[in-house]
């Protein structure tokens, strides 16, 4: 009897987790945006060894100086874009990942961060979660659809981005953009997992704000306007805003309650001159605005920026200026075309329960194709644990169902 690529992948276990401990060994942390370079030279070779047209993008300098700041300008940025051709098939869908990771810190249970240490049915390392570990079942699943010679009803195009954890500008951003793709359906391989499968994203915006004061001597403050002080102040009028974020709700289709949310001073500070026996001249801090699915970006950037105004008006001698950092744009579609009722149904049949269709808290890439390419997309990939901290980590046993979810729906969907 032929061996199925579900039963490819249960007998070949080993080589996902080496493709993934290959990929977690090289630290690709952004930013800087380390080694770019190097993965993406072995995510090429490791797609054209399992059949696909591959080729990298490098990011022309002059974009780079444009985007970045100038501490990053000499850590080169590059895109992967893998395609494979099914005779006679007209449509084609697209699987998308990023490749970078964000800092590490704090001492992890195996040493390195970048061990790739198996231990108890979870592999350890910066990225296993946070995705490489999809990137690792991606190939998974390509190589037992070569290996079984298992027919494809579409062509298959494959993306392994840059600075996702960042902004995404230089990654699916400038992949959608300038790279020659041509999807009519489109996974990006993060958002979802288990029996969750994702149709859609918070979107985020980034803003700083700065509090000018007036420096004085520490013996004299009757002198200066401590900017310190009016920024506490001022942290404590957007009580008021969060009150009102709060009263809106959106219901996902698997029926959880979610609300705006504002967390303030991820980041926060002093201007120069800051010395003990000095007035603080400026105090600054960041502001992270989660904008709801079925929220209008524009206008949730309106009413903070009134909000942060109006609150610094009835505060006296309080000046703020504010700029922003960032924006990734929240999308959302009802999970009723077919892609996603196809989708939901092998995640239900592999994992022998009900599948359910979530939204999720953070941001992710789904939206450049959902709303810039106006395609049907979902998010899909593997449990993890503790993405973003220490001692991050993905599932064994998760990576082998989420392949088989992959490779089912590479070989049972045709649009």
């Amino acid at each position: 009897m032929p061996l199925s690529p579900a039963d490819f992948i249960d007998r070949h276990a080993g080589v996902l987790l080496g493709d993934l401990t290959q990929l977690v060994n090289i630290s690709t942390v952004n930013p800087p945006g380390e080694n770019y370079d190097a993965i993406t030279g072995l995510l090429t070779a490791k797609l054209t060894a399992l059949g696909l047209t591959a080729k990298r993008y490098a990011i022309p300098p002059a974009l780079l100086k444009k985007s970045l700041p100038p501490a990053q300008y000499r850590f080169p940025r590059y895109n992967v874009l893998g395609k494979l051709a099914s005779p006679g098939a007209k449509k084609t869908l697209h699987f998308n990942a990023h490749y970078d990771v964000v800092p590490v810190s704090g001492r992890w249970r195996h040493g390195s961060p970048f061990s790739g240490i198996v231990d108890r049915g979870w592999i350890y390392g910066r990225g296993t979660a946070d995705m490489k570990g999809s990137i690792a079942c991606l190939l998974m699943a390509l190589r037992a659809l070569q290996a079984t010679g298992t027919a494809r009803p579409m062509n298959v195009e494959v993306s392994f981005t840059a600075d996702e954890e960042t902004d995404s500008v230089l990654g699916t951003g400038w992949l959608v953009d300038h790279a020659p793709i041509r999807p009519d359906y489109a996974v990006v391989m993060e958002g979802g997992e288990g029996p969750a499968v994702c149709c859609g994203h918070n979107g985020v915006v980034w803003l700083e704000v700065t509090v000018q004061g007036r420096a004085a001597h520490g013996s004299i403050p009757e002198k200066g306007i401590n900017a310190l002080e009016k920024m506490s102040a001022l942290v404590l009028a957007l009580d008021d805003y969060k009150r009102q974020l709060a009263r809106r709700k959106f219901k996902t289709p698997e029926g959880r309650v979610m609300v705006p949310t504002m967390n303030i001073g991820g980041v926060f500070g002093c201007g120069e001159g800051a010395k003990i026996n000095t007035v603080p001249g400026t105090a600054t801090f960041t502001i992270d605005r989660r904008v709801l699915a079925v929220e209008n970006h524009a206008t949730a950037e309106r009413e903070l920026r009134a909000a942060l105004a109006a609150a610094a008006k009835k505060i006296p001698q309080c000046r703020i200026s504010i700029a922003k950092i960032s924006e990734n744009f929240a999308c959302f579609s009802p999970p009723t075309q077919p892609f996603f009722k196809a989708m939901g149904a092998i995640v239900a049949r592999v994992r022998r329960a009900p599948s359910v269709f979530n939204v999720s808290s953070g941001f992710n890439d789904m939206h450049f194709f959902a709303s810039h390419l106006k395609i049907p997309t979902l998010g899909y990939g593997p449990v993890g644990e503790d993405y973003h901290a220490i001692d991050e980590r993905a599932s064994v046993k998760e990576l082998a169902a989420t392949a088989k979810i992959y490779a089912e729906l590479m070989t049972s969907f045709s649009g």
